[in-house]
């Protein structure tokens, strides 16, 4: 009854160590969106987006960041606003902007390896350059690898 005891234990470690593999495997990067370009390259870069006829602080200045997963077929999923600045109604256009992102992997992502990043989408701002810098700035999320 010992024997049974001893081999039980360490089966069922061995067992619980297969399934546990799996789900660590599928566990993505967190990248921030400096460094998404070492996995995954964006396809498209004219999206349809929902907007509404109307919102709180919609003709203000303005950013929202959104976090998500690039699944392994280059599509983003588990989409969520994170910040929204100023507060509004910016979250809905960001996200529906992020749900129609298209990705491709890139020549170091071969196996497409999923990986988590976030994307700040600017609203009523300058085209380029530091204006638009200074006013993507409040919506960055810590917590991502920048490096």
């Amino acid at each position: 009854m010992n024997a049974f005891r001893t081999v039980r234990i360490p089966l069922l470690l061995g067992l619980g160590l297969a399934c546990a593999v799996p789900a660590l495997a599928q566990s993505a990067h967190r990248l921030g969106p400096q460094r998404i370009n070492g996995y995954w390259i964006l396809i498209n870069h004219n999206v349809a987006v929902d907007v509404p006829n109307g919102g709180r602080n919609m003709n203000k200045p303005g950013c929202a960041s959104v976090s998500y997963t690039i699944g392994s077929d280059g599509v983003p999923r588990d989409i969520k606003v994170e910040k929204v600045v100023p507060a509004g109604d910016f979250g809905q256009i960001a996200a529906s902007a992020v749900a129609n992102f298209r990705y491709g992997p890139s020549l170091t992502n071969r196996a497409s390896e999923p990986v988590s990043t976030y994307y700040i989408v600017p609203f009523n701002s300058p085209d380029q350059g530091e204006g638009q810098q200074q006013l993507m700035a409040p919506c960055r999320l810590p917590g991502y690898d920048e490096g």
